[in-house]
């Protein structure tokens, strides 16, 4: 049995796929034997595929946007999410809220683990029209530390994970008044990637792994992985609510989070935009250039 090494930027309900490929025995049914580590601080997953000690990164698509024509090659071999999992929970609302109406207010936007939660919320504020400037984000430090702070009164609201959101709302903290699920169209927000030098000797590998991956997300968008879906959340997240849990991972099946395991490349291109425009970007990738010699595997339809 082949081995395959992942290294990832956190232990997210979003990489939920691959950890029912795991438990369910998909991996091993493609005859691949897949360990895979949590990174923290997340920048340690950049560390682990450039010494060999992982062979595959998981985390945001926007790193190796970043990084593209640079020294260090990232490709890009397969997507884990379609869309991005984030939510607004408000201290005050309790309806639905246009993200026009966070103008005037102070927002959290954690940031310790990544740009995404407030550079796609940003983006998303700019396409609706509305200027970014007129809300203060508190930014770059920790989910746990700003939920701490958002609960003892700092901010009007806060951008969240879905799991977390709902926490904070059963806490007694506020309302979710915004979901990117359904307001941020197809987004390719969770990818893996490897050094481009690498794709070559990892690439049946890779196309085993992905087959599996894309087998985990139908068994969970049909309903069929319940059993596994259990154990999974048994395992990793003990002293969790397993009801909000299971909540959590029902909306993100129905909200298209695991619809593809193939990126789309006209979201693909709108998040490039989004990521130029708050300017993250050295120059602004194409779909092909962020996969370099790993189309084959993660190519867009």
């Amino acid at each position: 049995m082949d081995t395959l090494k992942i290294t990832a930027t956190a232990n997210g309900l979003n990489y939920l796929p691959e950890y029912v490929a795991a438990q369910g025995g998909i991996f091993a049914a493609n005859d691949l034997q897949v360990t895979a580590v949590a990174r923290d601080p997340w920048t340690g997953v950049l560390d682990d595929i450039e010494s060999g000690a992982a062979d595959v990164a998981l985390g945001g698509l926007w790193v190796p946007a970043m990084y593209a024509g640079m020294d260090r090659s990232l490709s890009v071999v397969g997507q884990l999410n379609h869309r991005f999992p984030m939510t607004i929970v408000s201290r005050t609302e309790t309806a639905p809220i246009s993200l026009g109406q966070l103008a005037g207010k102070v927002v959290l936007a954690p940031g310790a683990g990544g740009s995404a939660p407030y550079e796609f919320t940003a983006g998303l504020i700019r396409e609706a029209g509305f200027d970014v400037s007129a809300t203060r984000f508190v930014r770059d430090l920790s989910t746990a530390m700003l939920i701490e702070l958002y609960k003892g009164g700092l901010g009007d609201a806060i951008i969240l994970d879905l799991i977390s959101a709902k926490e904070v709302v059963a806490d007694g903290f506020g309302t979710i008044v915004f979901q990117h699920l359904e307001a941020g169209g197809i987004m390719p927000n969770s990818v893996y990637y490897c050094l481009s030098e690498r794709v070559d000797e990892l690439g049946d590998r890779l196309g085993r792994f992905m087959d599996g991956i894309a087998t985990a997300m139908e068994k969970i968008t049909s309903k069929q992985a319940d059993a596994e879906i259990d154990a999974v959340l048994a395992a990793r997240w003990p002293d969790k609510d397993h009801a909000l849990l299971r909540s959590a991972a029902t909306e993100m099946a129905e909200g298209g989070v695991w619809d593809s395991a193939v990126i789309d490349r006209d979201a693909s291109d709108r998040w490039m935009r989004i990521l130029d425009e708050g300017g993250l970007l050295a120059h602004v990738p194409t779909l092909e250039e962020l996969q370099g010699a790993a189309a084959p595997v993660g190519a867009a339809s």
